[in-house]
Parts: C-alpha cells; sequence; structure tokens
C-alpha cells in the first residue's frame, strides 16, 4: 500500500490557490496553548513538543508496534489559531507581543488517547526540556470556512485577507470571528520569505 500523503490526497483542505468556501469536518489534532512573539523562544518550544509526538505516532511501527488501523502517512503540517488579547485588540497596528495562539498538528483517525499518552511518555524519556505538560489531544470540528493560499511573508497576508473578504461579499458570506486560521505548507527555516506558502482561513456563517 502506499504512503498516504495530504500534499495529494487533502488538495482541498490544504493547497487551496485562489479563495474558495470549504466545510472542514472534525479531525483529531495535538495542541498546545501559548501567547507572544512567535519569533521567540517559547514558540519554538511549542512548535518542537507538537511534532516530536507526532513523529514519535509516525515511527510507532519501527519500534516494533504497530497499532490497528495503523497506515504509512506524511507528518501533517504545522497550524495555529491565531488572535489578539484585549491590550493589543486596543492597538491600531499589530504588536506581535500582544498575539495568542493555539498551536496544533492533525492526526491520522487511529490515533486514540492510549496513544497520545504513550507518545507523550516516549517524547518524556529523550527530551526532559520540552513542554509536554501544556499538549492536548483533541478533536475540533471547524465547520463553515472561506480559505485561500497566501504566497508570500507572514507581515503581508492583509492582502490575501482582503481577497478573502471580498470574496465573502461576492458569495453571501459573513466572517464569523476574528480568531483566523493559518496552515504552514512552507517551512519557514528553509524557505526565502517571498516563496512562504500559506493558508489561511476563518470561519463564516451564510447570510
Amino acid at each position: 500500500m502506499s504512503k498516504f500523503e495530504w500534499r495529494k490526497e487533502l488538495k482541498d483542505l490544504y493547497l487551496p490557490k485562489k479563495p474558495t468556501k470549504i466545510d472542514v469536518p472534525e479531525m483529531k489534532y495535538f495542541t498546545i496553548n501559548g501567547s507572544g512573539n512567535p519569533n521567540g523562544e517559547q514558540f519554538k518550544e511549542h512548535v518542537e513538543a507538537l511534532y516530536s509526538l507526532s513523529y514519535t505516532i509516525r515511527m510507532m511501527p519501527k519500534k516494533g508496534l504497530t497499532p490497528g488501523g495503523y497506515f504509512e502517512y506524511t507528518v501533517f503540517p504545522i497550524e495555529g489559531y491565531w488572535d489578539l488579547d484585549e491590550e493589543g485588540r486596543k492597538l491600531d497596528y499589530l504588536n506581535k507581543d500582544h498575539l495568542v495562539y493555539k498551536l496544533m498538528i492533525r492526526q491520522p483517525d487511529f490515533v486514540t488517547e492510549d496513544l497520545y499518552q504513550y507518545a507523550v511518555e516516549t517524547v518524556k524519556q529523550k527530551k526532559t526540556t520540552i513542554h509536554l505538560d501544556h499538549v492536548q489531544f483533541e478533536s475540533i470540528t471547524e465547520g463553515l470556512c472561506v480559505q485561500a493560499m497566501h504566497i508570500g511573508s507572514y507581515d503581508e497576508e492583509p492582502k490575501t485577507f482582503e481577497l478573502m473578504e471580498q470574496f465573502c461579499l461576492q458569495n453571501n458570506l459573513t466572517r464569523a470571528e476574528k480568531t483566523h486560521k493559518e496552515i504552514y505548507i512552507s517551512d519557514a527555516r528553509k524557505t526565502a520569505p517571498e516563496k512562504l506558502k500559506t493558508v489561511l482561513r476563518f470561519k463564516v456563517t451564510e447570510k
């Protein structure tokens, strides 16, 4: 059986081109909440915690443990909900120190609470400094959303959000909340800012 590649199998969720409407189903995630500037150390540690757990699940068969329903797959990309704290909302410019976020990595359907606990215990034995106590395993249903691919630096995202808002106006949709989601298709450590690919998504309601 060939390996499940989210880039090939789930293009509607992860590789939109122009703004589109999509109904996002319930999915399983490892998640972690944080706040502050994403260029800071805490953010890096949160990303590391999620990837460490995700790769532990992915590599289980190499340890001689194959969970029921397991299949070969590529680890899903990092995603995050973004908002501002109360102080940040009062400012007329974006101060990244006031950002609040919920980072997550999607997990395949075969992942259970027991497998999550196994991953936590396994990573704890290898890395004692990692923020595992803040990670949660949860199911999230986003529902009706509008999304688009943003190409370029994160600071230029307002241009793409504007296109998404125009799409909403033309299709009788209303943005449901200020919070938005970003899905990081590119690795920012290895990609030039102008070539970064990021899916932007926000919840909507139909008028």
